[in-house]
């Protein structure tokens, strides 16, 4: 029997800043980092993953190398996952995660999986282990580390933030159903090929049955249309400006811009799976 370390990197901002803390911090503890690929990530993502590999001086286990998107959708009957049903984050997700750590469980080993649930998310809970010897373990929360302490560990290592949070809230697929819908427009506007993919996807979704959109009460579209764009863009604006007016200022700490969760809360976008983007 043994003691295993593993940490899981979603690509975005928590789970990098874990890893940088965990490596600063535990320098003696030997973490095996692992990322569930889905096969439709965002350029960007996989960018920051090498960069995040050169500051921990060690590769980043990649899962799910066969069973991507495109398999799962089919074993769906081309049904898209959405808040209601969302098998891609089981499938995706945390069965590669399970498959993974079935055979350290199996070989009596005790293993600790680090979760980046950070202090300030108390209403957040992390992936609930049914085997005694998977000890989930939030190092954030012990430490009281929150999102502007997860913001100065990236910055402060030289890592960095991913370079999708310019225009985007969180990592994931391409086309993740939480996407608020400026973000969808920005998708299109940065990748147009994949927000032609998603669309895609959404047609064949539809002739096949499908219930779900990619975006709540329209398609992609209906989305993409000029005159829908700009009143998208037009009231991201307005909510921007009201959000500014009205947040509070820190003297002892540097202004930064407001990100998109700040900016819809609990209106859109909220929700994701811990295990996606954090």
């Amino acid at each position: 029997m043994a003691e295993r370390h593993v940490l899981g990197i979603s690509g975005g901002k928590d789970s990098a800043a874990l890893a940088v803390f965990m490596r600063q911090h535990y320098p003696n503890i030997e973490i095996e980092y692992f990322f569930t690929d889905t096969g439709k990530e965002l350029p960007e993502v996989y960018e920051f993953l090498g960069r995040l590999e050169g500051f921990l001086g060690k590769p980043i286990v990649r899962l799910n190398p066969d069973r991507d998107f495109d398999f799962w959708l089919r074993q769906y009957n081309q049904f898209l996952p959405s808040a209601q049903t969302r098998w891609c984050t089981r499938q995706l997700k945390l069965l590669p995660f399970e498959q993974w750590v079935k055979p350290m469980l199996e070989n009596g080993d005790v293993v600790y999986s680090y979760v980046a649930i950070r202090s300030d998310e108390e209403y957040r809970e992390g992936y609930s282990s049914r085997n005694d010897n998977l000890k989930i373990i939030f190092p954030f929360r012990e430490h009281g580390i929150d999102k502007p302490g997860v913001s100065d560990l990236l910055v402060s290592s030289g890592v960095g933030w991913p370079k999708y949070y310019e225009w985007r809230s969180r990592s994931g697929c391409t086309f993740c159903f939480f996407q608020q819908k400026i973000e969808w427009v920005r998708l299109k506007e940065r990748h147009p090929d994949e927000f032609a993919n998603a669309k895609s996807y959404e047609k064949v979704a539809l002739s096949s049955g499908s219930p779900f959109t990619w975006t709540q009460g329209e398609s992609l579209e209906q989305l993409e249309q000029p005159e829908r764009i700009a009143a998208i863009k037009n009231d991201f604006m307005q909510r921007k400006a009201r959000e500014l007016k009205n947040r509070p200022r820190n003297p002892l700490r540097v202004e930064v811009e407001l990100d998109l969760d700040e900016l819809y809360g609990c209106d859109e976008g909220n929700g994701a799976c811990v295990v996606c983007h954090k």
